[in-house]
This record gives structure tokens, sequence and C-alpha cells, in this order.
């Protein structure tokens, strides 16, 4: 199994950010965290790395029927998204959403699938939307 959805832009980095919040507000999704990892660490750690946001995105019905199977599912979300820079190929941007279906293969209960079924045509509609950009 895939851990990701994922998509491949050249644009520059902030543009893939905004993009990528357009696309997934679209699809129904609030990003609730926005967590700028090459920021934090070099804060926190005093090391450099490539542009790395994590967008937390929240879609209220689909979290509701989750947590409705399973209050612990709440671990797994929101689900993330990672937007980054490739630091292996210059004006390349990574978008990778976490693939839903992970909540089905984590937990073992198949009352996830039709949610995970659902999570995963929203997020793989956002991602495949940022192709057209």
């Amino acid at each position: 199994m895939n851990l990701a959805l994922s998509t491949t832009l050249h644009t520059s980095f902030d543009e893939a950010v905004e993009l990528t919040r357009k696309a997934l507000s679209e699809q129904g999704f609030g990003v609730l965290t926005d967590i700028d990892m090459q920021a934090t660490l070099k804060v926190k750690l005093g090391q450099d790395m490539e542009n790395y946001r994590i967008l937390g995105a929240c879609n209220p019905p689909l979290a509701h029927r989750a947590v409705g199977v399973n209050r612990q599912i709440g671990l797994l979300l929101p689900c993330n998204v990672i937007v980054r820079s490739d630091p292996t190929a210059a004006d390349t941007i990574i978008v990778e959403a976490m693939n839903p279906d992970l909540m089905v293969q984590l937990t073992g209960e198949p009352e996830f699938e039709p949610i995970a079924a659902e999570a995963t045509t929203k997020l793989r509609a956002a991602i495949q939307s940022l192709q057209d950009h």
C-alpha cells in the first residue's frame, strides 16, 4: 500500500502551498494546522533543510463519522498533507497527502472502509486538481 497520494508541481513553494490549501478547500477540507518544518528545525536544532510544510487537513463530516466508529481514530487525524521542495530537483515541489486507507489497515476495522474510501476520493481529487497548474 502506498503511504501517500502525491503529485509534483513546477511552481514557487509559496504558490504550491496556496494552491494546495485551495484544492483542499474545494473538497471540503479546512487546514487546522500549518507546521513549517524548515523554520522549526532551524530554530530548535540549528539544522537547515528544504522548504517543508505539514498541513493538517480536516473534513468535518468525515472526521465525525470516523470518531463515531472509534474514538481513538483521532490519533490519526487530521489528514496530513505535505508540501515540500524536492531536494534533488530545483523548482520542483512535491505535494503528498496521507493515504486514508491506512486507517483501515492500522485498525483492522471494516467500518472505516467507506469513510476512508470517501476521504481518498476527495484527497485524490484535490491532488489531481493541482496537476492542472
